[in-house]
């Protein structure tokens, strides 16, 4: 399985900038097998672009399909995210990352083979040994 991030599919199906690179990359990442996302992304999707039904027609005519967060991604997830808090604390920076996105990191790193996402140095640096697939324009 690979996941994809909520940036590609705003990029997809929203028809922006990206949509072009977007397509591109999930349609070879489904030749290499099946394509997931999590709820994080399916409601962070929604949320930018409204009309949950046509997000989800959208998502089973492409063929991504669900795969539920596990415990231990969730896990992973909040202590990566304290790792992040903890340095934005030595640096005396203000934080950028919410949870969600430690959320889908984990569910990747530790459920799937890779992620698509235009994010790759955030899940590069947080999630080691996550293959990340870059959506080219």
């Amino acid at each position: 399985m690979i996941a994809v991030d909520t940036s590609v599919l705003v990029d997809y199906i929203g028809d922006g900038p990206g949509a072009e690179a977007a397509e591109e990359a999930l349609r070879a990442a489904l030749t290499a097998g099946p394509l997931v996302i999590c709820e994080v992304v399916l409601s962070e999707v929604v949320a930018g672009l409204g009309h949950g039904d046509i997000v989800t027609e959208t998502l089973d005519a492409i063929g991504i399909g669900f795969s539920a967060l596990e415990q231990r991604a969730a896990v992973r997830a909040g202590e990566m995210h304290r790792r992040y808090t903890e340095r934005l604390r030595r640096a005396a920076a203000s934080a950028r990352r919410t949870v969600p996105d430690f959320l889908v990191g984990a569910h990747a790193l530790l459920q799937c083979r890779a992620l698509i996402t235009r994010d790759a140095d955030f899940f590069r640096d947080y999630f080691k040994g996550l293959r990340v697939i870059v959506p080219k324009a």
